[in-house]
């Protein structure tokens, strides 16, 4: 399968293939790439209703060279757990990035949820978030101290009593329950322009309408979410191992 860098008629097909409504498999099997190539391309430049060739291409050489201004001659990028490839993590890590920016997050805000979230140990130090986002200490602090205030994050002390920001895999469920109170509240803010508006008009109808549908689909998040929130405690299967084919 082909490496190298996605071309600006890459990007193009990309485009044609969204806009024909085919999935990410489909049109990584066109341009023979990985799907994950295909699914980091499109949601981090904008997503696919958003997504535009001429801008994707432009973004990722901007993108390119502020990182060729920002790391200093000769400096390696930090080493990668697992044998993780550096570039796929970065490039995943960008568009974790963007889908968080996408829910309401600030960009400065969204990059410490992110690095926090796919650290190996679910924490990091202020000083490794600096280094990990070429940012000064002082933008972490701000941002963290952000993230804390809406409980998505935590601090806590090691064992050598520095102080680090912890992301537990509760923030998910809390997430899920957040966003069934924003349902109910919509929901109650409907039925009040029910009795403003007058039983029984086109107005009032529509709003009764959609109250119900809010309703409903906010108890069922919070009843998934309930349900499903023994997940985030259970390690996942592990992998089978592949067996070659004898054939």
């Amino acid at each position: 399968m082909p490496g190298g860098r996605l071309t600006q008629q890459h990007r193009q097909q990309i485009a044609l293939g969204l806009a024909d409504g085919l999935a990410y498999a489909e049109i990584a099997r066109r341009l023979d790439r990985p799907t994950s190539t295909i699914t980091r391309e499109v949601m981090r430049n904008g997503g696919p209703t958003a997504y535009r060739a001429d801008l994707a291409h432009r973004a990722t050489e901007r993108r390119a060279h502020q990182r060729r201004q920002a790391a200093p001659r000769g400096q390696q990028a930090l080493p990668q757990a697992h044998g993780r490839d550096a570039e796929a993590v970065r490039e995943y890590e960008e568009a974790f990035t963007t889908l968080v920016m996408q829910s309401g997050l600030p960009k400065m805000m969204s990059r410490v949820l992110t690095s926090l979230t796919i650290a190996d140990e679910g924490s990091l130090t202020a000083s490794e978030l600096a280094q990990r986002l070429q940012v000064s200490p002082a933008s972490v602090s701000k941002a963290s101290a952000f993230l804390e205030s809406q409980g998505l994050i935590r601090r806590e002390r090691d064992e050598r009593r520095r102080e680090r920001y912890v992301v537990d895999a509760d923030v998910w469920y809390q997430s899920m329950i957040a966003s069934a109170r924003s349902h109910a509240r919509l929901a109650e803010t409907a039925r009040q322009g029910v009795t403003v508006l007058g039983p029984g008009t086109p107005a009032a109808g529509r709003l009764e309408n959609i109250a119900r549908f809010v309703d409903f689909v906010g108890e069922s998040i919070a009843r998934a979410a309930e349900q499903a929130r023994e997940i985030l405690y259970t390690p996942p299967p592990k992998p089978t191992p592949q067996t070659p084919d004898r054939t």
